[in-house]
């Protein structure tokens, strides 16, 4: 067995949630996800001057440009219960004024200093040595913008996700076989079980792990267009069941409910964008180190989304 289907997903919560509260069908609707979100509410210890505290708590409040660190979590599958890396990571920056939401995706190898442990390391590596916090707090030094709030999901919760919406398409542009199922090339379906073999496959792949991302980007996009063209979101209770075992957030109930409100228009458009590396090797170990221009290029856009100016 190898080590683990992992995978993607923090976005894929963020919408469902964001979805079912936009819809609004009714006292039963808002009771379960009210409680459904409770359940997946977990604040973060972060290393941040009381300054930069106060700015963070009033973003959403005051309808101003966010942003979240999506985390997929190589746990909750296969029996795998240890904390566990991020292996999939991927910033949203949202911006209700450009009605835009800019998600870049960050190879799980790129070598950078991992804030609060003084070392230097894969970037993935954060999450293992101290939670979402430490995550946030390397990313936002690394990018140099803020990291306001963070949502991590983890293998099993991919796999129920995509099942509880009724399966998803997506496009294949390369046929190959991983864990006993055959990709064909072209618009495919796939359950729980096949997204997770479809996102992890990255050995057949000549871009290496930077295609694995992509294919996971493809999954985010296949669930958040099953989840907003439901039909009175009819299917709500099963997603909000595969999300409250499997899905851990900063954000709170009344967070939600403010994107909901103030922040429909920043998902008219969703584009995306890759943080390119090049591959190395230090120790036997093999790393990703990003170019100053290709770092530079990708902040750049970040805070054009954000408004950020530093």
């Amino acid at each position: 067995m190898s080590r683990g289907k992992k995978i993607v997903l923090g976005i894929v919560g963020f919408v469902a949630v964001l979805t079912i509260v936009a819809v609004g069908i009714g006292a039963k609707v808002y009771m379960d996800l009210s409680g459904s979100v409770q359940k997946t509410y977990e604040s973060v210890e972060r290393q941040l001057d009381t300054k930069r505290k106060e700015e963070q708590g009033k973003v959403i409040a005051e309808k101003k440009p966010f942003s979240v660190l999506l985390l997929g979590i190589d746990t909750g599958d296969l029996g795998r219960t240890e904390v566990g890396r991020s292996d999939t990571m991927m910033v949203a920056a949202v911006n209700p004024n450009l009605k835009k939401t800019l998600i870049t995706s960050i190879a799980r190898d790129t070598y950078v200093d991992i804030v609060g442990k003084g070392t230097k390391d894969k970037i993935n590596h954060a999450y293992a040595f101290g939670g979402a916090g430490m995550s946030m707090d390397t990313v936002e030094k690394y990018l140099d913008i803020p990291i306001d709030h963070y949502i991590a999901i983890n293998m099993k919760g991919l796999k129920e996700l995509v099942d509880a919406v009724g399966g998803i398409t997506v496009s294949n542009d390369q046929k190959f076989t991983q864990d006993s199922y055959t990709f064909e090339y072209g618009k495919i379906h796939l359950d729980g079980d096949q997204a997770l073999s479809f996102s992890r496959m990255r050995h057949e792949d000549p871009r290496g792990d930077y295609g694995r991302q992509e294919r996971q980007r493809k999954i985010v996009e296949g669930v958040a267009k099953k989840l907003l063209t439901f039909d009175g979101v009819t299917r709500y209770k099963e997603v909000l069941d595969a999300m409250q075992e499997n899905v851990k957030t900063d954000m709170s109930f009344d967070d939600m409910k403010k994107i909901a409100a103030d922040y429909r228009g920043a998902f008219t458009t969703i584009q995306q964008d890759q943080l390119q590396g090049e591959g190395f090797m230090q120790d036997g170990i093999s790393y990703q180190r990003v170019s100053e221009t290709e770092l530079n290029r990708v902040q750049t856009e970040l805070k054009k989304t954000l408004d950020v100016n530093n």
